[in-house]
């Protein structure tokens, strides 16, 4: 019976250890000195990063997971006025450390605090949101929309609001307007 024992608590401890390691998510060294990073961290970098795509509003920020990302025409600086049950509905991007890439200007790309202490992801002066509304990549259903006291609007690669006229039925369409989307 000691027998017994003596062999099996090394194998329990092998498979326990085993499995908490390969649900985790925290980088661990492989035996060749290889670092391993699993999935969620991956994830969790994509939400934080600001990237350009091409739409039928021409190139517009999304984030690393293809979301939409729109900015509030009464946000007049850094300093988000989307606050409460407005955030619900339109959350803040927020990374403490956000990304440029593909076609976005790292330059442009920063952060604010918001009232928790969060901090929001700026693109040229901006806060960055995402809509309630848009489920998966490639969507645009806020574009255009006026909700808690102004216009939301996509953002093209310079920090500029897409300006456009929105139809009786809801749909957008891109309007002559050159820029002007600033502050």
């Amino acid at each position: 019976m000691g027998k017994f024992i003596r062999t099996a608590v090394p194998l329990v401890t092998a498979v326990v250890f085993t499995g908490i390691t390969a649900g985790s998510s925290f980088a661990t060294e492989a035996p060749t000195g290889t670092r391993v990073t699993t999935t969620p961290e991956k994830k969790a970098s994509a939400a934080k990063t600001v990237k350009v795509k091409k739409t039928k509003y021409g190139k517009i920020l999304v984030d690393g997971k293809g979301r939409t990302l729109y900015l509030f025409k009464k946000d007049t600086s850094k300093k988000s006025t989307c606050l409460g049950s407005c955030a619900k509905e339109w959350p803040p991007m927020t990374a403490d450390k956000p990304k440029a890439k593909k076609g976005a200007m790292k330059s442009l790309v920063s952060t604010s605090s918001r009232d928790k202490g969060q901090k929001q992801v700026t693109y040229h002066g901006h806060p960055l949101y995402r809509f309630h509304e848009d489920k998966k990549a490639g969507q645009i259903n806020g574009e255009g929309l006026d909700q808690f006291g102004g216009k939301w609007y996509v953002v093209d690669p310079h920090g500029k609001a897409v300006l456009h006229k929105r139809s009786h039925k809801g749909k957008s369409s891109p309007s002559k307007s050159k820029g002007n989307g600033g502050y």
